[in-house]
């Protein structure tokens, strides 16, 4: 009788030892998600640190400044404002859109012009193809290769409270990369065009 109680009881046993060992699943896309949003309502500097030959988007003497504005459910609106040297001036035609989804992360780019109806060039990005980790995280663009058939993208870095890295990636290596200092804020910049 007594051995019919204890194989009676050994289901038991066991769901109540193994339950509390089992190490919990740690989504990266989901650490790196909370990262981002960990810093929602505050601004900071940067520059810039690599472009391709011949780019003239940025002089590299610039202010940049990235604004982790809007955090919404499952959206995350960073604006990127870049100043117009020489001038008192500022480019606020950007804002980096991210998206989660259930099975993927999404980045996309919205572009506007200064009355805040929409660029010709709008809305482009892409998602991640890999886990990737909660500090990094790779957006391939779909449907577009380079001439040596090399995949394009983006990719995101983010220490929180050190550095956030935006930059376009041609295979593995940046081509064009921005660096921001998260270790101090500075004041948040006005609506970006089409975002007021």
């Amino acid at each position: 009788m007594k051995y019919i109680v204890v194989l009676l009881m050994l289901p038991f046993l066991m769901l109540s030892c193994t339950s509390d060992d089992t190490p919990e699943v740690v989504d990266p896309q989901e650490v790196f998600w909370n990262n981002l949003k960990n810093h929602c309502g505050l601004a900071f500097a940067g520059g810039l640190s690599k472009e391709p030959p011949g780019d003239e988007m940025l002089t590299g003497t610039e202010l940049l400044i990235v604004h982790f504005r809007e955090c919404i459910e499952d959206t995350i609106k960073a604006p990127f404002h870049i100043e117009i040297e020489n001038t008192d001036d500022w480019d606020r035609s950007r804002t980096w859109f991210f998206i989660r989804h259930e099975d993927r992360l999404e980045l996309r780019h919205d572009h506007r012009k200064p009355d805040g109806s929409e660029d010709d060039n709008n809305w482009y990005g892409g998602f991640t193809e890999e886990p990737g980790t909660g500090h990094i995280q790779e957006f391939i663009y779909y449907g577009r290769e380079d001439p040596d058939r090399k995949r394009l993208g983006w990719r995101i870095q983010i220490f929180p409270d050190e550095q956030y890295i935006y930059g376009t990636i041609r295979s593995d290596d940046y081509t064009w990369r921005v660096d921001f200092d998260l270790t101090q804020a500075v004041d948040a910049p006005p609506a970006p065009w089409g975002h007021e």
